[in-house]
């Protein structure tokens, strides 16, 4: 056997074992209601589901790539081994920096998936505020063999490949999910996530990498056509109830029907999701391991849709400043989690490396993450900052290479938490 054929051999057998230690190959759905704002903040289990396959990561399971605002384990009874592991953001939390988080209690549906365990396992999840303190921690027991826990099916929507690189158990899988296309105009969203995934391809390190995504356009239809505008008092019935005007901002375009969006992509082959708004008015949002939304009817639609698929697949943060933001994101004495801001607390973590070695357009630039002083970038200028750059800047792209490293090569280490 040649020493590459081993080489192969030896990562499929590592993919493998790391998926059936303890989990099978099917999809746990977990549904949570997140409430809080004035009072104090609290996690409650909704529903549990079964889907056939799973579409996650394979390596790497018992760590995350990044700390995230919160995180999610699954550790099995008896052992205490870490079957799953993953970090993500919420538009909960982002709303817990409001001004209106002050006056009211709100809550916000969030799902996440899972490997199906085998036997007997224990839930957690964490969510962390702004200073890394934990300030919701919730645990439930998972039993498979659970008569409660559903038993679904696939989706019946109408999907098809925009870009195939391989099987979806080697490959990063992302569904493309149509919002506010009404009967007769899917062709128009499936033109469009072309679109968009030409975009996302036309920047590395996604273009190098091409051979380890798929995506997976799904055309879900709605009552209505375009999507909900509250400044100019338009409401539309949408395949996932999505908004401008998201916190009062204009352009901050979000849906908080999760439940929703995760029922149209039952049983497909997706990990991370994209929705494509059929809409010429200007916005977007991307949550990290949540979604990434934009609208692709407004010329600006190409670089929007990959800046934000930077937030929910590579957890980069904005590096621009705003006044739009009621508090601040990030404080003097604690170092962001993203890799492309820091507040100079822990540079060396950070892309001090690559100043050392002089790497070409890295260096600090204050003004990032909604703040004008006090939170730096790396570059002058970056996708992760305006519409007009060309690309990633380096730290960015290293980034963005790390999570989609992360999410197919196993790597050394001891379970990250």
């Amino acid at each position: 056997m040649k020493r590459h054929e081993k080489s192969l051999l030896t990562a499929a057998l590592a993919l493998l074992l790391s998926l059936s230690a303890g989990a099978s190959d099917n999809t746990l759905r977990l549904d949570y209601i997140f409430t809080g704002g004035c009072s104090d903040t609290g996690i409650a289990l909704s529903r549990m589901s079964v889907t056939p396959g799973w579409y996650g990561r394979r390596v790497n399971m018992d760590r995350v790539p990044v700390a995230g605002n919160g995180d999610i384990r699954v550790v099995e009874d008896g052992s205490g081994r870490i079957l799953y592991a993953n970090s993500f953001s919420t538009l909960f939390q982002e709303w817990l920096t409001s001004d209106e988080s002050k006056r009211m209690v709100k809550a916000f549906e969030n799902t996440f998936l899972v490997p199906l365990p085998d036997s007997a396992a224990t839930v957690t999840l964490r969510l962390f505020d702004a200073r890394r303190k934990v300030i919701a921690e919730y645990s439930h027991r998972v039993d498979p063999a659970d008569i409660l826990i559903a038993r679904r099916g696939v989706s019946g929507v109408g999907r098809r490949y925009i870009h195939r690189g391989g099987d979806p158990k080697d490959c990063i899988d992302v569904a493309i999910l149509a919002e506010g296309y009404a009967a007769g105009e899917l062709d128009s969203f499936y033109a469009s996530a072309a679109t968009s995934v030409g975009s996302i391809f036309s920047h590395e390190p996604f273009g190098s990498n091409r051979e380890r995504f798929n995506f997976l356009a799904v055309g879900a239809e709605s009552a209505d056509s375009g999507v909900s505008v509250p400044r100019d008092g338009k409401w539309c019935q949408t395949a996932v109830g999505s908004n401008f005007d998201t916190f009062y901002i204009e352009r901050y375009l979000t849906t908080d029907h999760i439940f929703d969006m995760h029922d149209i992509l039952e049983g497909l082959p997706y990990e991370h999701i994209i929705i494509l708004a059929n809409t010429p008015v200007y916005g977007g949002g991307g949550i990290y391991n949540s979604y990434t939304l934009t609208t692709a009817e407004h010329g600006k639609f190409q670089p929007v849709v990959v800046h934000e698929f930077g937030h929910s697949f590579g957890a980069l943060a904005d590096e621009y400043d705003t006044d739009s933001y009621d508090d601040p994101y990030y404080f003097p004495d604690v170092e962001p989690w993203e890799e492309n801001v820091t507040t100079r607390v822990d540079l060396k973590s950070k892309w001090q490396d690559m100043i050392d070695a002089g790497v070409p357009g890295v260096g600090l630039y204050e003004g990032a993450g909604y703040q004008a002083k006090g939170v730096w970038r790396p570059g002058a200028d970056c996708r992760m900052r305006t519409n007009t750059a060309t690309e990633f800047c380096p730290v960015c792209r290293r980034a963005l290479g790390r999570m989609i490293d992360f999410n197919l090569v196993e790597q050394p280490g001891e379970p990250v938490f």
